[in-house]
């Protein structure tokens, strides 16, 4: 993995980026990119973000690269958004989840090169040697509770798949649900999810999907739980595996939730292993350093470089950070641990609440491996 600093002084807009490449396969690029706050109002920021997205795909790393997903962590969704034209090629979220450092935006954006990328039937479908990889963001169901609204969302995505001959249970990789007051409306979208993914045949027996279910507010008031999604079609189940670190971590059905600890997709020339959002617990289920800041994020990162180890690869070929604290008091603390542990790794630290009130922190973060599987297709 390379990590590059892009400074964009004129604009106040600097971009973190990570780019994986092999020697003729295809090239990929996370970016992170963060807006000094220069005392200015939204439309400022933006502007100024929105044209540091431009001087990077014309920049001699990026130049013909296409954004495939864009996700913007904003600090007030419901009247930023009325202010932004959404139209956009790639797939594209917009959640309330205020970054820490004192902005009013920051985003993340994943980009390719020599992959055909067009939006179809609602999704964004990247397609290159067989495989159609099809993300879906910022899905809204906004009638009724937590768990009825969810249900909405996964009934109408299993819909959307079948267009494509994908299913949830086989094709669905990894899945983000955004929860309004994250400690009410949580347990009624994981009731609801679990009972989905019964329907699905997801069970502990099975398998389930790599997912992060956190705080965040969408932009529409109504709107409980916003949902994004990733998926692949064209892979045979063989690439597919799952990670457990049962070392430190326990199944996630024995505390009454139905995600994956982390899921590997292993392509001819490379590994892509997504990491779901992860906290200070052991292996029997429990909070770990309870009120710790500084102890949580360590077991976390202890967690998370199990998982890794488990997909053969550590925290050099970790592409981007998404980082999720409870309190806004932890943040100078939190970043200065970053900072010192992840110097070049895009990351993004912003407000969102975990699903346990003492988790005071949860980070999520993907990893890609250059991989010898000449039983596979290349990526």
């Amino acid at each position: 993995m390379d990590y590059t600093l892009i400074p964009y002084s004129e604009t106040g807009v600097s971009v973190e980026l990570a780019t994986f490449s092999t020697e003729a396969g295809i090239t990929e690029h996370h970016a992170i990119l963060h807006v000094e706050p220069r005392g200015e109002l939204f439309a400022g920021q933006f502007q100024r973000l929105q044209q540091a997205e431009e001087a990077l795909l014309h920049s001699a790393a990026c130049a013909g690269a296409c954004v495939v997903f864009k996700r913007y962590f904003l600090s007030d969704a419901t009247n930023q958004v009325a202010a932004i034209s959404q139209h956009e090629t790639a797939a594209t979220s917009f959640i309330q989840q205020p970054p820490l450092d004192g902005s009013k935006v920051a985003a993340w954006l994943y980009l390719v090169h020599n992959m055909d990328v067009a939006e179809r039937d609602d999704l964004v479908v990247a397609s290159h040697n067989g495989y159609q990889h099809l993300w879906r963001m910022g899905m809204c169901a906004p009638e009724g509770d937590s768990a009825q609204q969810t249900t909405t969302l996964l009934t109408d995505y299993e819909a959307l798949l079948q267009r494509y001959g994908a299913t949830l249970a086989d094709n669905c990789i990894r899945t983000w649900f955004y929860v309004r007051d994250v400690d009410t409306q949580y347990a009624g979208m994981v009731r609801a999810r679990r009972e989905n993914f019964e329907a699905q045949g997801l069970t502990k027996n099975t398998h389930f999907i790599a997912s992060t279910g956190i705080g965040g507010s969408p932009a529409d008031t109504k709107a409980l739980v916003q949902l994004g999604t990733y998926a692949l079609v064209g892979f045979a189940p063989e690439q597919q595996r799952y990670l457990y670190a049962k070392t430190h971590l326990n199944p996630t059905y024995e505390y009454g939730v139905t995600f994956e600890r982390g899921t590997v997709i292993d392509y001819g020339d490379r590994s892509h292993v997504y990491i779901s959002g992860t906290a200070s617990i052991n292996n029997k289920g429990e909070v770990v350093h309870v009120g710790d800041i500084v102890q949580q994020t360590y077991r976390m990162w202890e967690n998370v470089e199990a998982l890794l180890a488990e997909a053969d690869t550590t925290f050099d070929d970790v592409a981007q950070i998404i980082v999720y604290l409870r309190d806004t008091g932890d943040y100078d603390t939190v970043r200065q641990l970053f900072d010192n542990r992840f110097p070049h790794t895009p990351c993004v630290i912003t407000l969102a609440p975990v699903c346990r009130p003492t988790w005071l922190i949860e980070m999520e973060c993907l990893a890609i491996k250059e991989r010898k599987n000449p039983q596979f297709k290349e990526f």
